[in-house]
Order: structure tokens, then C-alpha cells, then sequence
């Protein structure tokens, strides 16, 4: 175990440990969210808002078919990390190669599933006939790269479940660089539509797994992987769906709920459609600490929950909380006040109604995002301990939330009707999460801590 960028996250200061674990995966979710934000920018300002419109509303979209891979890989990473903490590095090593069959296996199938049903899932989002060619062209494209996009994920997973986030930023800023400049080149240049940005997109993450790869083969011999260690055992991957299923399905009925709204917002026409896609997509960026501080727990509490140090997890949660409210405070008084002026980066100041459709989203949703917070929070203690269950539980409670509302409100009421239903979800996900984490840890404090049922 000779590389630097290991990080044993079972002794010491577990707040300096997680700020300086959280960072660079905060950083890193930044770059990874900039694939799709770069496209929209490109495309609103160069291409005009109907562009903008087709590729920002598929933020939704594009988060329930990468969320699943991220999930999954995030959920295998699991016991990695808590292999990796009880220091049984061929057990480690094992459930790295039985993750990378089941991350294969599910993106070839993804993919071949939705480009079958590519149209008919846009048609559900009631996208009209005027753009419809170009959003079904972006996401046929996006679909064609899942493999490289699975890569990824599972890689820097990998990095991280060692206490290495640091790798996969810069990976992340390079390809992120490289994306934002194939899509003026294939756009500008070269007279594309948005299928530039989806071939830039898709190529910039191809580059992003590729340079991971070659990191882990020159800098990690910890995970250098052996013939014996890809023996097929269908009871590893029991356990690995065990988890990263549970995981997946979460960001998936996320992910749904969000594209039961998008389909509510494309109703009120493509003005409505631009000024929600730029308002999510800067809500998005500033939300990445949230983001981060999720998987930063994640990884620690496994780490620790592997060493059977329950004491040093609840202290880790405990810090993380109060960051998630300071943090919260922060962004809701930049996105009250200055969303408006952050939404010009997307586009002209002169489209003054598609502006003030993102002020009404801002202005209607701000003052929940302690609880946003605080679901990422609760929701990877208990993944990272290895419950998947409770916190899927949470993701489908956010979905009927979402899905009331919409069903209520769309159509009848007011775009900001529409927009309530990110708050009524964020509330309605914690009331699983905050009671299961607290009898789990009273639960622990009666009983001698031992190792995880891995």
C-alpha cells in the first residue's frame, strides 16, 4: 500500500479529516455537473433558447440514467471501504473485480434499453414537436455513451472508497476543459447542433475514465487486480446488489420525481422550460457541497463502521450537520438575492422572461435547503453503514411528495405551484431517514460494536 493518496479515515480529527476529504469531491461534482451546464451555455448562447430548452430540460433525464450507474457504483464502493477499514485487502481487491463485471453488465443493458425507448419516454414529458428532434438526438447520443460513463464512475468510486478524492477532480477538471472546448469547436466551428455538445460530452468522459485507469495502474498497486481475483462468485454479487441497488433505485426515484416536475413545467411552453433548466443547473452547482459532504460521510462511516469505531461515526455525523447548516445558510441568501443575476450566464439578460421564471423558482424553494442538506447527510450515514433500504424508503417518499404536488397543482395553478414541489419532497425524504439513523445509533451504543455483516 505505497501510494500517498490513500487515506485512512479511522484515526484522527474526523472534522479536518472530512473537510479535507469533502472538498476536492465537492470540486469533482462541480466538473461532473459541468458536462451538461457547459452544453447549456454553449447552446443558449450560441444556439438560442429553443436550444437551450432541448438540452437543459434533459438535466432531469440525464440524472435518472447516470444517477443509477452512480448509485451502483457508489453502493459497491461500500464494501470496498469497509474491506479497506478492517484492512483485508484481497477481500477488497475481490469486490473491486466483481464490481466492475456488474457496472459493465448494467451499461450495456441500459444502454440497449433506452435507446428503444427514446422517443416514447420524451413523449411522457410532453416535449413538443418543435423541439422533440433535438432532445431525442442529444439523449440517443448520451445513451451511446453509458460504458464510458460506468467507467468512470466506478473508478473514481474505487479512489474514493480508499480516501482518495483528490484523483478523480483532476481527471474531472481536464475532461471538463476539453468538453467546453468541443462544444464551441463542434458548434462554432463547425456549424453543429446540440449533437456537438452530446459528442463532446460523452468524449470528455471517455477521457475522464481513461486517465483514471491509467492512475490506478501506475499509482495503486493496492488495487492491481490478479486472474484469482475475477472468479466469478455469485455471492459477492449478491452482496454488492445488496447495496448498490438500493442505492441506485434511490437516485432513480429521484431522479423520477424530478422528471414528473419537468414534464409539469414543459406544459407552460419553452420560456418556462429555459428559465427552470437554468434556475435547477445553478441550484445544482451550489448544492454540490451537499453533494460532497454525502459521499464524504459515505466513505468515512464505512471506513469507521468497518473498524468498529461507532463512537468516531457519530461524531463525524454530528460535525457534518452543523457544515450542512452553515453551508445552507449561505446559499439561500445567494440564491435569493443574486439567482438572478447568476441565471445571465446561461442567457441574455435581454430574455427577461425566461429570468424571471428562474427568480419565481429561487424565490419559492430557498428557504428549505437545510433540509436538502440534511438528506445527504442521512441518507449516506446509513448507506455507508450498509442499510440501502431505509434510504430508498426516503427516495420514495420524495417521489409520491413530488408527485402530489404536480398532480395537484399542474396546469390548475401558477408556475410557482409547480415549483413548491421541491421543497414538499426535500421534507417528506428526512421523515424515514432522521428516526431510522438515531435508532440505529442508540441500538449500536447498547451493544458491544463488532464488524459489519460484509
Amino acid at each position: 500500500m505505497s501510494s500517498s493518496s490513500i487515506h485512512d479515515m479511522t484515526t484522527g480529527s474526523p472534522v479536518k479529516l472530512i473537510i479535507r476529504f469533502m472538498i476536492p469531491m465537492c470540486l469533482g461534482n462541480i466538473f461532473q455537473q459541468f458536462y451538461n451546464i457547459a452544453d447549456s451555455i454553449v447552446a443558449g448562447q450560441f444556439i438560442g433558447v429553443d436550444a437551450l430548452a432541448a438540452i437543459g430540460s434533459t438535466g432531469s433525464l440525464m440524472f435518472f440514467v447516470t444517477g443509477w450507474l452512480n448509485g451502483l457504483s457508489s453502493g459497491f464502493a461500500i464494501l470496498v471501504s469497509q474491506w479497506f477499514g478492517a484492512k483485508q485487502y484481497d477481500r477488497m481487491r475481490h469486490f473491486v473485480a466483481m464490481s466492475i463485471y456488474l457496472s459493465a453488465a448494467f451499461a450495456i443493458l441500459m444502454t440497449a434499453g433506452f435507446l428503444i425507448a427514446n422517443e416514447p419516454i420524451l413523449r411522457l414529458m410532453n416535449y413538443s414537436d418543435s423541439i422533440m428532434p433535438d432532445v431525442k438526438l442529444y439523449m440517443g447520443i448520451i445513451y451511446a455513451g453509458l460504458i464510458v460513463t460506468a467507467a468512470y464512475n466506478a473508478l473514481a468510486a474505487f479512489l474514493r472508497a480508499l480516501g482518495d478524492s483528490r484523483s478523480p477532480l483532476y481527471f474531472l477538471i481536464i475532461s471538463a476543459v476539453i468538453n467546453v472546448v468541443l462544444d464551441i469547436a463542434f458548434i462554432v466551428v463547425f456549424g453543429m447542433g446540440v449533437e456537438g455538445c452530446a459528442y463532446a460530452t460523452v468524449i470528455a468522459q471517455g477521457i475522464s475514465a481513461l486517465l483514471c485507469y491509467i492512475y490506478i495502474l501506475k499509482r495503486f498497486p493496492i488495487l492491481h487486480l490478479k486472474k484469482e481475483d475475477f472468479r466469478i462468485s455469485f455471492q459477492s454479487f449478491g452482496r454488492l446488489l445488496a447495496l448498490g441497488i438500493p442505492m441506485g433505485l434511490q437516485f432513480s426515484i429521484t431522479a423520477i420525481g424530478t422528471i414528473i416536475v419537468q414534464g409539469a413545467v414543459n406544459v407552460y411552453g419553452e420560456i418556462y422550460m429555459a428559465g427552470f433548466s437554468a434556475a435547477g443547473k445553478l441550484q445544482n452547482m451550489l448544492m454540490t457541497v451537499f453533494t460532497a459532504f454525502g459521499a464524504t460521510i459515505a466513505t468515512y462511516v464505512g471506513q469507521n463502521r468497518g473498524a468498529g469505531k461507532i463512537d468516531r461515526v457519530k461524531q463525524g455525523v454530528r460535525c457534518t450537520q452543523l457544515m450542512v447548516f452553515g453551508w445552507s445558510i449561505v446559499t439561500m441568501f445567494v440564491m435569493y438575492f443574486f439567482g438572478k443575476y447568476m441565471t445571465w450566464l446561461f442567457i441574455s439578460p435581454s430574455e427577461t422572461e425566461v429570468i424571471n421564471a428562474s427568480v419565481t423558482y429561487f424565490h419559492t424553494v430557498f428557504w428549505c435547503y437545510p433540509f436538502l442538506g440534511s438528506i445527504f447527510l442521512y441518507r449516506n450515514t446509513l448507506q455507508g453503514m450498509g442499510y440501502g433500504l431505509v434510504p430508498m424508503l426516503g427516495g420514495i417518499f420524495e417521489l409520491v411528495a413530488r408527485s402530489t404536488i404536480v398532480l395537484v397543482v399542474a396546469g390548475h395553478t401558477s408556475f410557482a405551484g409547480v415549483c413548491m414541489a421541491d421543497p414538499a419532497a426535500w421534507i417528506a425524504a428526512l421523515i424515514p431517514l432522521v428516526p431510522y439513523y438515531f435508532y440505529r445509533m442508540h441500538k449500536f451504543s447498547k451493544e458491544t460494536a463488532g464488524m459489519p455483516a460484509v
